[in-house]
């Protein structure tokens, strides 16, 4: 009787382990097709995109201005406009996003405040860009008189972004071991210490990723930046961040896209090409700086 239980024990665990086989060569193979279908449409894109404006992309194109003729029009001021938005988007986001994620995971413990602030982030990061774009224009445009410039469209583009940062920043912080905090406090850290020292440095992989990404979704914004100012058509390249007029890749690639004439598209999708160089470049910057962060902490 005895050996029979145990024969058919040992059966159901060797079904269940059998089963338990089958949902993770299905979920695998999930995975991989998922992956496999998304690069293969990212690769056709890329493949239309270089066909159709690589006969475009030159130097000529990279340091002219806009025009009405195709083959006289560049995208310099807006290139420089989107640096211009990407340096401060990054710049204003990085400080105050891994500060409020601190403040969420080491200072406000896990009381009703805490518990507030952290679902009304999360409600933040699915508000419709256009809505930050109405807000910018309301509160940066209007209330603090800063006019459609380039400094105005950098905060609204922060505040559009910064729930994102926050929120993968404080996942990251998480994600770090309770051992770590521990160790710090056993050899008389204070907290403060201990987050700087512990802490950011085993996150700052995770916090980086995060904060990359949401700046590239920052600059493949438009919505807001219509109602910020970006006019779509500036023949000089904005050098006062915080007086001149200026316009951005998206747009620029929205306004010629928009002709009829055939010229006209085949100059936005080099532009195109442009932008999506810049994504992959600072993708690319945030992978070797994770890697090499991560390196350094196994040592």
């Amino acid at each position: 009787m005895t050996e029979r239980v145990a024969l058919l024990s040992r059966t159901e665990e060797s079904a269940t382990a059998r089963r338990r086989r089958q949902r993770n060569l299905i979920f695998t193979l999930c995975a991989f097709a998922a992956i496999f279908i998304s690069l293969i449409t990212l690769a056709g894109l890329l493949v239309e995109v270089v066909s159709r404006g690589g006969a475009s992309l030159d130097l000529q194109f990279l340091t002219s201005a806009p025009s009405r003729i195709p083959a006289k029009a560049g995208i310099l001021p807006a290139l420089v406009g989107t640096l211009w938005v990407t340096l401060l988007v990054a710049l204003i986001t990085f400080p105050i996003g891994i500060g409020a994620a601190i403040y969420l995971e080491e200072y406000a413990g896990r009381g009703r405040l805490a518990r507030i602030l952290k679902v009304n982030i999360s409600n933040l990061a699915g508000v419709p860009s256009i809505v930050y774009g109405i807000f910018g224009l309301a509160i940066f445009v209007r209330g603090l008189d800063l006019g459609r410039t380039v400094f105005a469209a950098s905060l609204t583009l922060s505040l559009l972004i910064l729930p994102v940062v926050i929120i993968s920043s404080a996942e990251a912080l998480k994600a770090v071991p309770p051992s770590q905090r521990e160790a710090a406090y056993a050899l008389g850290a204070t907290r403060w210490q201990m987050i700087r020292r512990a802490l950011l440095p085993s996150a700052a992989p995770g916090i980086l990723t995060g904060i990359v990404l949401a700046v590239g979704r920052a600059v493949g914004e438009t919505a807001p930046l219509i109602l910020i100012g970006a006019v779509t058509f500036v023949t000089f390249v904005p050098t006062n961040p915080f007086e001149d007029k200026y316009t951005v890749l998206p747009i620029q690639i929205y306004n010629w896209a928009n002709r009829p004439q055939e010229a006209f598209l085949e100059i936005s999708a080099a532009a195109i090409a442009v932008l999506i160089l810049m994504m992959l470049l600072l993708n690319g910057a945030a992978i070797y700086l994770r890697a090499r962060l991560s390196r350094s902490l196994q040592w």
